[in-house]
């Protein structure tokens, strides 16, 4: 949520909504029913004969009978020649952070799912032009947000395209490209690149009794349970077919009812 600008599919909003504040939104209803807010980073868990014990960064401990896994997940990258040199000087995963730096230049987005479209519409606030360059020849996003894009006259798709190197000495200046049908090679001159080709779960910290895909998203069952007793894991983290806003929450009721009811039955 903290990647995006604007929540077109959130039911309850019917116009739409800011993400930051539909985060705050949540953040504060949360709160109203007294919830305890810790700030720490999460460096190991495992299971133990009392419950689930998780170790901080800062060296502290804690022992819960029960925890929810909600990490997400972070964008994958092209790993394409120039991409990590550039990262920060051009090479961007995040529109809403990095778009204003772009006001009237041209920049490249990559990928057709859902994120690409909207970050993609979102740069047309500031930037002049934006390429939308897809490896595919339709967009993967819900059909609203592309019917969107595809009428915006700021936005240029690039079909059956790939990114083979990013390029510039101290920041972007252009993108070598490939086109998978032809074999056609391109230069296409770009102030600023915006990566959004999929996602990487947040699960690196688990052990690995907690049982995950081949892309290292956790399996659960239907009550969001995993392979662990007393682990359970929602939202972008957990193998399903939708990431969504609405399907996190949705995860998130189901792993609250297990947890509860699991702790007033033991």
């Amino acid at each position: 949520m903290l990647l995006t600008h604007w929540v077109d599919n959130y039911l309850g909003f019917p116009d739409g909504i800011m993400a930051y504040e539909l985060v705050e939104k949540m953040t504060a209803h949360a709160k109203r029913f007294g919830i305890d807010e810790m700030n720490g980073e999460v460096v190991s868990l495992a299971k133990v004969q009392d419950g689930i014990r998780l170790e901080l960064a800062n060296g502290d401990s804690i022992l819960t009978r029960a925890v929810i896994i909600a990490t997400g997940a972070n964008p994958k990258r092209l790993n394409a020649p120039g991409e990590q040199e550039l990262t920060g000087k051009g090479v961007s995963y995040c529109a809403t952070c990095d778009g204003p730096f772009y006001r009237d230049q041209t920049v490249a987005v990559v990928g057709g799912g859902d994120t690409a479209v909207e970050e993609a519409l979102f740069l047309t606030k500031f930037a002049r032009k934006v390429y939308l360059i897809h490896r595919r020849d339709r967009l993967r996003a819900v059909a609203l947000l592309q019917e969107k894009a595809l009428s915006e006259p700021k936005i240029e798709p690039v079909w059956n395209t790939v990114v083979e190197s990013v390029n510039g000495v101290n920041a972007v200046e252009s993108l070598s490209l490939l086109n998978k049908v032809t074999g056609e090679r391109s230069e296409l001159p770009v102030n600023g690149v915006f990566v959004f080709v999929g996602l990487a779960p947040n699960t690196s910290f688990l052990p690995l009794e907690v049982k995950r895909d081949e892309q290292g998203f956790i399996l659960t069952d239907e009550w969001m349970k995993t392979s662990v007793p007393g682990i359970l894991a929602v939202g972008d983290c957990r193998a399903k077919p939708l990431r969504q806003i609405i399907t996190a929450v949705g995860d998130g009721a189901t792993a609250a009812f297990a947890v509860s009811h699991m702790l007033t039955t033991e």
